[in-house]
């Protein structure tokens, strides 16, 4: 009888130690998001007829580095913000840089360059910012163009502007935007 009831104790410590650990790591995930020195920021499109574009992403700052060919190096994939990997959400198909892009959920990459960004949308979701999956993973590849901005940009900052045929989607940070057409498919 003894042994029962110590193993029926053990089995109750053993249950709230693991109770414990499920509550600790479910507040850890509840932490505001908003106090990460990389804060969450949201860009979003609509069309006429409703159908939306959305984009999720963390915001990162400047705080007096060298951004481009420095803190993010040219040539190199980049996940196009900070902490968790940049979503890019739409319920309807799309043209992206003349690049087919289905209706459905994709994550963005970038690689920056002096003269030209390439986006990257990869079909695979759910990474953590740096974990690029790699090619066999990307839906489509397509140029960017790149300007420079009139001031630098102390905040990364995605967001989309109405284009000739649809929308224009920018990444500003430092003193460059790069941007690409993004339309509707036909």
């Amino acid at each position: 009888m003894r042994n029962r009831k110590f193993l029926g104790y053990g089995a109750i410590l053993a249950v709230a130690g693991i109770l414990a650990a499920v509550f600790a790591a479910g507040s850890y995930g509840q932490q505001d998001k908003s106090k990460r020195p990389s804060p969450p920021a949201h860009a979003e499109w609509k069309f006429a007829d409703g159908k939306t574009i959305v984009v999720d992403y963390s915001s990162p700052r400047m705080k007096g580095r060298k951004i481009f060919g420095d803190l993010v190096p040219f040539g190199q994939v980049w996940r196009a913000g900070a902490n968790e990997a940049t979503t890019f959400v739409t319920d309807t198909d799309l043209s992206v840089g003349g690049k087919d892009v289905p209706a459905g959920s994709y994550t963005l990459f970038t690689i920056p360059d002096k003269n030209k960004w390439t986006l990257i949308v990869s079909r695979k979701t759910g990474e953590w910012g740096t974990d690029y999956p790699g090619e066999s993973n990307d839906l489509c590849r397509a140029d960017m163009k790149i300007s420079t901005l009139p001031s630098a940009e102390e905040n990364f900052t995605i967001s989309f502007v109405k284009g000739a045929i649809g929308t224009t989607l920018r990444m500003d940070w430092e003193t460059t935007r790069a941007y690409i057409e993004i339309s509707r498919e036909k």
